[in-house]
């Protein structure tokens, strides 16, 4: 007769499924941080449908997504499913995986039972019109990550996941090991394979930022198998050798280098020019590695907002770079000149499907991908390295927990096809970088259902704008523009042509003036040369929330005010902090 539950540990007859598990669950009234937001319970094993698998986990991967989940920021995963129709209040997270299948849907076809597995995190429904046309599942409105996503992870004894997810364990790998690196290696699989005549080539030249990272370490392994270059970008000098074991040319130490950021506004000559010396100057880092002047074919980024213009920039003519992640920052800018004119692409890309999972773990099989795992916990562990990630007091490289494994080393069934050297990171090594930030949010569309509410305070810009206009010619200089602000105690005129407003000068405007130049040169300038053309405008009846928000999207210190479509003053930055700061 079966138990009811197992110890864990205690492996049940192959194919005999208890009524119950041990698991790791994450409860709304708890959420926090890790160390909280974990806790063990007892739960009922999940019943599968006719494409599901239910598989016995012996170890699983750890992932940031999860730690998110405990927090319940910036998605309550346990309500958005609720409000989908499932009825747990709970969570059970991890979306890496190794174990052994134990019971099969009817329309299963890809394992059997006592199959030992690996598993990707990505799902969708196979009723999915677009799935049945043969859309790939990852443009699919029903696909998900499971583990995070969706419930049932791999924090448990047992596992619920959809057949298409289930690939073979590398025989040679331990169960730890096979659990750290598939969501990493797909994702990064698909960003390298995923884009047609961009799709990294043998000769290709491979600019990989976060080298000693789960994705970099990927990254630089699929890359030289495909008989590419990769170029790993870091953080010390100390991963250097950890990043060439794993196969790249060469690193550089992205603190070497000081312009990283957004970039200056394009009227900024001087600030331009000082981000033009410093990305030159990484360029040529790259050459040094290579030994030629040869720019990257393919840009793998992730840190997104403070990396991106460089990326852009360095990467070769008719080159890509693809982006699958913003750790640093979502809001990137883009000189878009290198875009048209020198035809690069940026390519975004998520995940994998189920074909390029296959695909990464082929290489796997193939011993010619280490999973770099980092450090393995036990199963009483899990919410120890989940806080190591909160705290980002994690190491480089992957990491995972034993859950049905009884220790560590268990697993191998046979030898490596090939012999790898063995990369290894500092004992001291730890994330040196912020917080990622989610990666996971669901993103608002055109259908959303949930009503937008916006928190205002009732002022409207009437209530703080510099009533009347004070403005200038576009034939008038800059030294005259420069006496009338001083003497009116302001920060922009309004440019007026013929009795209309044509544009705005701000102070910013005139400092930009002198970059470059002598004084008597900027002096002597026309407005119209300088001003910003164009007036950004609102009503004097906007709430001042909206205004600031323009303001800020467009990246000015103020507005034109009209009353009634007729210019009537103007409100500055620095009148929204007097009343925020001062009153």
């Amino acid at each position: 007769m079966a138990k009811e539950l197992y110890n864990l540990g205690e492996m049940p007859p192959l194919g005999e499924i208890p009524e119950k598990m041990h698991a790791w669950l994450i409860r709304a009234e708890r959420f926090g941080k890790p160390t909280e937001a974990f806790q063990q319970e007892v739960v009922n094993v999940p019943p599968i449908a006719d494409d599901e698998v239910l598989v016995y986990v012996m170890a699983a991967g750890i992932n940031y997504n999860n730690v998110w989940a405990g927090l319940g920021i910036p998605v309550n995963v346990i309500a958005a499913r609720n409000k989908a129709g499932e009825k747990e209040d709970f969570h059970i997270g991890g979306s890496d995986a190794s174990g052994i299948v134990y019971k099969v849907g009817k329309d299963v076809t890809n394992v059997k039972v006592g199959d030992e597995v690996v598993m990707h995190c990505g799902q969708y429904s196979r009723d999915c019109a677009w799935v049945k046309s043969g859309g790939d599942p990852m443009y699919s409105p029903t696909f998900r990550i499971w583990g995070y996503e969706t419930n049932w992870g791999s924090f448990a004894q047992f596992t619920k996941v959809q057949a298409q997810q289930c690939m073979p364990k590398p025989e040679h790998m331990t169960w730890e090991g096979a659990a750290a690196y598939t969501l990493v290696a797909a994702t990064a699989w698909r960003m390298l394979h995923g884009w047609g005549a961009n799709s990294v080539k043998a000769g290709d030249v491979v600019l990989i930022w976060g080298g000693a990272g789960g994705l970099g370490s990927m990254a630089i392994q699929i890359a030289k198998a495909a008989g590419a270059t990769p170029i790993a970008v870091v953080s010390d000098q100390d991963k250097f050798d950890y990043c060439i074991k794993l196969g790249a040319k060469g690193c550089i130490n992205r603190n070497d280098f000081d312009h990283w950021g957004m970039l200056p506004h394009w009227k900024d000559s001087a600030g331009y020019a000082a981000w033009l010396k410093g990305v030159r100057k990484f360029g040529s880092a790259i050459w040094e590695v290579l030994g030629e002047k040869r720019a990257p074919n393919i840009v793998f980024e992730h840190p997104g907002e403070t990396t991106i213009p460089s990326s852009i920039f360095v990467c070769d003519t008719g080159g890509m770079v693809v982006i699958c992640a913003g750790t640093t920052g979502f809001n990137a800018t883009v000189d878009l000149r290198y875009l048209w004119m020198r035809q690069k692409r940026l390519q975004g890309s998520h995940f994998a499907n189920d074909v390029q999972s296959n695909q990464m773990n082929q290489l796997a099989l193939a011993g010619q991908l280490d999973p770099c795992m980092s450090r393995a916990f036990t199963y009483d562990e899990i919410p120890l390295a989940h806080q190591l990630m909160y705290e980002n007091k994690h190491p480089h490289g992957n990491m995972a927990v034993l859950v049905g494994a009884t220790d560590f080393g268990l697993g191998i069934s046979g030898e490596p096809p090939v012999q790898l050297p063995r990369a290894t990171l500092p004992a001291d090594d730890v994330h040196a970088t912020p917080h990622p930030y989610p990666l996971s949010v669901p993103l608002p569309g055109i259908a959303g259902t949930d009503e937008v509410t916006i928190v205002d305070d009732g002022t409207t810009v009437a209530d703080l704008m510099h009533r009347g206009i004070i403005g200038c010619s576009p034939e008038d200089t800059v030294a005259r523009a420069a006496e009338l602000m001083i003497e009116q105690d302001i920060h922009a005129l309004v440019v007026m042509d013929q009795g209309h407003a044509v544009g705005v000068l701000s102070q910013t405007d005139l400092v930009l003036a002198t970059q470059d130049r002598t004084r008597e040169q900027a002096q002597a300038l026309s407005v119209g040369e300088v001003m910003t053309a164009g007036c950004l405008t609102c009503e004097s009846t906007t709430p001042l929330s909206q205004a600031v928000s323009l303001m800020t999207s467009r990246r000015t210190h103020r507005l034109v005010v009209t009353t009634d479509g007729q210019p009537s003053g103007v409100l500055s930055m620095t009148d929204v902090v007097r009343k925020l700061l001062l009153t």
